[in-house]
């Protein structure tokens, strides 16, 4: 009897201990309640992953080593894991032998304390780096190790900014990653600065820099109305009012300054070393007003479903961008003015503000010209939400759009207006913005009149008349598909809004997908075809090019193409470059941002695009290599450029076509090219939204969850407002049956080729 006691006795208490215990299942982000078997084993299942197919945890309270659950993995959720193990819980994906097993795992000994102790910061930050890369280094699969997974190839490839940003996470700096990225983007702009500029000690014109400092002698000592009309045979004012206004603000804070730097007349071609570092002062600071806030405002919009991470790592891709850090900060331009006020509209419109983004479109167009590069693609992307908004929510949004541009552009341009001025005084700003009378092209550009006046002298066949039609033409066929694919969408979704239950939401539209690859490939066509193209235009199509690829996978088609252009465009800059003694920045720049964004033209996945990457920096060195060498002959001093427009345009023409072939596929992934089904706008309609729980966006929008064959680019051109405000992806509106297919088709790494809801999670693979 007394046995019989003492074995209810342990029984009851065994029970109650079990009772009391409390168990936790940690998940990505709770690492502080597990034990773990392992002494340096990562927060989180990634032993359990590695050793069995089979989960387990132990409660806290319980006093035996054995484990309190032992949770079997089903085997329809194994093809999931493997993916998404990698990204959640940095575990490497099962071994195909775990499949069939269902051991139980290892028992789970008590560990000293759950909380993580303290590293002492005695190391350098590159050994830190170093000992924290391997201390999470995963393991070598232990079948098929000739073939790596998808995670495993990513993380052989990884970037510097990526670990640099994942080691600022994990050390709990994730709040400074962009105060840091800020500042040093600040100092290497003024590390180029310190260089020379445009024109620099080359009387009588001297360069752009001149041009930039002569503005703000105009501004601040001349009345309005001659803005445009002083002594235009020096650097006359050529671009729109937004611009003067600018540089009548920097005069006013240089002339309190320092009176000579801009005394009129007799300061042209002054040169100090104070007056440049006041000038390159100037270039900072609206940079830093405009520019970056607008690059960390996009980041948030468009990649708000996106991880931290992954937008910290775009937002360095875009602050750092070669291109326009060395023709602001080397040349000396405002390029970054027109490229924010540009970003900033795309936040808005992401946003579903399109008023707002209307109105810092205009701004753009008031700062540069140039910025209509992108007017067909934004103004077919605003006409088209209209269409898709249907008769009485779509003439609202368009009375709303035209009051607000039409009152943007009286506000620029009214010291030219009525009563302030006569009428005709609007000619003046005008005829300065467009300067047709100038010839076809400047210099040696990497467009199509250049590259074909090699062959074909265009200049002396036709007239400038007759060029100014031809160029015209050509420009309007080339983003034609853009605009069509833009207004054909929003007619596609209206009729199918039409036949749903509810109405077309006005926030956002379903073509909104499309608006990266018809800006890039209306301002690409700009660029090839218009009428007096700079070589500087190309910062143009550079910015939704580089968009795309800020986050994209560094093994994706769009990424390695991306950086191509980038590289490529900073090239056919070269003969600019050199003339203004800026060949240690150019190298430098392109050194430290391929290194940076972990670019290697060896991995690029399609073997059209390696070899062809291959075959351009080949050239590209051959003819760095024999310039420095070989000095060109008397009769053909132009030989350089002219063989460095033939290298860059083929590449140019090449993305061109490429953002026309990515604007079917988008156009087709959001519900195929033929009339849209009611099924396919499920997704963007409040009553399909109205159905799915907080619980199930939740758990449906994580980015992570894609076929390997999907871009990464999924997150930049699919953005969409949450219940918080915030852009998610399209897949946060999926019903159970269309989530659990998608689930089910992403995890078995292929897609139907029906049109279906499936498709608006993300843009259709990109054939290589």
């Amino acid at each position: 009897m007394a046995d019989i006691a003492r074995q209810s006795s342990a029984a009851s208490s065994s029970s109650q201990s079990r009772r009391s215990s409390r168990i936790t299942i940690p998940f990505p982000g709770q690492e502080h309640n597990t034990r773990y078997t392992e002494p340096g084993q990562r927060p989180g299942l990634s032993h359990t992953l590695r050793n069995s197919s089979s989960y387990e945890f132990r409660s806290n309270g319980s006093d035996t080593d054995q484990s309190d659950i032992v949770s079997p993995i089903p085997r329809r959720h194994l093809d999931l894991q493997r993916s998404e193990s990698q990204h959640w819980l940095g575990s490497p994906p099962l071994s195909p032998i775990s499949v069939n097993s269902r051991a139980i795992s290892p028992l789970s000994f008590a560990s000293t304390s759950p909380t993580r102790t303290r590293r002492k910061h005695t190391q350098s930050i590159t050994s830190l780096l170093e000992s924290d890369r391997e201390r999470w280094k995963p393991p070598l699969p232990t079948i098929q190790q000739g073939v790596p997974s998808r995670g495993e190839k990513n993380d052989l490839h990884n970037s510097p900014a990526r670990g640099w940003v994942r080691w600022m996470h994990r050390q709990g700096l994730k709040d400074w990653v962009i105060i840091i990225a800020i500042v040093l983007s600040v100092l290497v702009k003024w590390c180029i600065g310190l260089g020379s500029y445009s024109g620099q000690a080359t009387p009588p014109m001297f360069g752009d820099y001149e041009a930039q400092r002569h503005w703000l002698e105009l501004t601040v000592h001349l009345p309005i109305h001659q803005w445009y009309t002083y002594d235009l045979q020096y650097w006359g004012l050529d671009y729109p009012p937004l611009t003067a206004y600018i540089s009548w603000i920097c005069g006013i804070v240089g002339t309190w300054i320092n009176p000579e730097w801009l005394a009129l007349f007799k300061s042209r071609g002054y040169e100090s070393e104070a007056s440049k570092v006041f000038m390159r002062a100037t270039v900072l600071a609206w940079d830093t007003l405009i520019y970056v806030p607008a690059v960390v405002y996009f980041t948030r919009t468009w990649q708000g479903n996106r991880s931290s991470r992954t937008q910290h790592v775009a937002l360095l891709t875009l602050l750092l961008q070669p291109s326009l850090l060395i023709v602001d900060f080397g040349h000396f331009q405002y390029n970054s003015v027109m490229l924010g006020f540009t970003l900033l509209a795309l936040g808005c419109f992401g946003a579903g503000h399109d008023a707002l983004g209307a109105f810092c479109f205009v701004q753009s167009l008031g700062f540069k010209q140039m910025a209509l590069y992108y007017a067909p693609a934004i103004g077919s992307y605003l006409l088209a939400k209209c269409i898709y908004l249907g008769s009485k929510e779509g003439a609202q949004l368009f009375t709303r759009l035209g009051v607000v541009t039409a009152a943007s552009f009286i506000l620029l341009f009214l010291p030219w207006l009525p009563p302030f001025a006569p009428f005709s005084a609007i000619l003046d700003p005008i005829s300065r913005i467009f300067p047709f009378s100038r010839g076809l092209f400047e210099d040696k550009v990497a467009n199509f009149w250049c590259a074909s006046n090699v062959v074909f002298k265009w200049r002396i066949w036709f007239s400038r008349e007759i060029l100014v039609k031809f160029s015209a033409a050509l420009t309007a066929i080339g983003f034609a598909p853009s605009v069509f694919g833009l207004l054909y969408n929003g007619f596609k979704f209206s009729k199918a809004a039409s036949n749903t239950e509810g109405k077309a939401s006005p926030s956002p539209s379903p073509i909104l997908p499309l608006l990266p690859y018809a800006l890039l490939g209306s301002s690409m066509s700009f660029f090839l075809f218009s009428f007096q193209v700079h070589e500087k235009t190309v910062l143009v199509p550079l910015l939704p090019l580089t968009l795309l690829l800020s986050s994209s996978s560094n093994d994706s088609f769009t990424f390695q193409l991306g950086v191509l252009v980038n590289n490529v465009a900073m090239f056919s800059m070269w003969p600019l470059l050199k003339r203004d003694g800026l060949g240690l920045q150019y190298f430098v720049l392109l050194l430290l941002w391929n290194r940076m964004v972990g670019y290697s033209p060896f991995h690029a996945s399609s073997a059209f695009l390696r070899f062809g990457a291959l075959a351009v920096y080949a050239a590209c060195i051959v003819l760095h290599t024999a310039e420095a060498i070989l000095p060109p002959p008397a009769r053909l001093p132009d030989l350089y450029p002219v063989l460095n427009v033939l290298v860059c345009t083929p590449v140019f023409a090449f993305t061109w076509l490429w953002s026309i072939k990515r604007g079917v596929e988008v156009s087709w992934a959001l519900g195929g090219l033929g009339p849209a089904s009611g099924s396919s706008l499920q997704d963007v309609t409040p009553a399909a939204k109205s159905k799915t729980s907080k619980q199930q966006t939740a758990s449906f929008s994580r980015p992570r969850i894609q076929s390997d064959a999907t871009p990464a680019t999924t997150s930049l051109s699919s953005p969409v407002l949450d219940g918080n405000g915030s852009a998610s992806g399209f897949s946060s509106a999926l019903s159970d049956r269309q989530a659990a297919r998608a689930l089910k088709t992403r995890s078995l790494g292929y897609s139907s080729g029906r049109p279906s809801s499936l498709r608006t999670m993300s843009p259709a693979p990109e054939a290589h």
